[in-house]
């Protein structure tokens, strides 16, 4: 989904056509006030990735103060920003890009090119995702099951674990089931590519 936050019509309005030549879903705002208040609530963003179009200069919360929030609360990976700004300001857009902006266009731009990052931006976002289902999956895995998962994407096999941690092997069976279960694999093969 592509979050498009500017204060003028005319740019939302060219902005979610350009989103729709490229089937991505737009959603506007024509405040930074309006898309802070969706982030104060329980929002559920799209599960294929988000990308903020968010215009510098707007009344009330400017974009680069709505950019300080989505940084505080480290959701720039999951939603990342692209500035739009129709004052050149080289030194902003340095120190937004440094602070983690994804990218940073001046007005006039060109359509292809902010669509063409716009899509990357979704990509990106997409993999943080991904990231973080697996972070996630990890996170519930004991400390024996770490150890044992440690040594499987080693290519260990059972009794060389069990040796190796001085369990016996049917317990390193027991975790082996445990953690291909927790996430989400069927195979060694399997949890090596996600986790690589």
């Amino acid at each position: 989904m592509l979050h498009i936050i500017d204060d003028e019509d005319v740019i939302r309005d060219s902005l979610s056509w350009l989103a729709r030549s490229r089937n991505i879903a737009s959603t506007c705002y024509d405040s930074g006030d309006k898309f802070s208040d969706l982030l104060n609530k329980a929002i559920n963003f799209a599960p294929d990735g988000d990308c903020v179009l968010l215009d510098v200069r707007m009344p009330g919360l400017s974009g680069t103060s709505l950019f300080d929030t989505l940084s505080a609360r480290q959701l720039t990976k999951r939603l990342p920003v692209i500035f739009l700004t129709g004052h050149g300001d080289v030194p902003m857009a340095v120190d937004t890009l440094k602070r983690g902006a994804f990218d940073f266009f001046e007005k006039p731009f060109n359509d292809n090119k902010l669509m063409d990052r716009v899509q990357e931006a979704l990509a990106s976002s997409r993999a943080a995702i991904a990231r973080a289902v697996i972070d996630s999956r990890l996170a519930n895995l004991s400390t024996r099951e770490r150890a044992v998962l440690e040594l499987i994407l080693l290519g260990k096999m059972n009794k060389v674990i069990a040796d190796k941690l001085g369990i016996s092997m049917r317990t390193v069976e027991v975790h082996r089931a445990h953690i291909f279960d927790k996430m989400h694999v069927k195979t060694a093969v399997e949890l090596a590519r996600l986790l690589n």
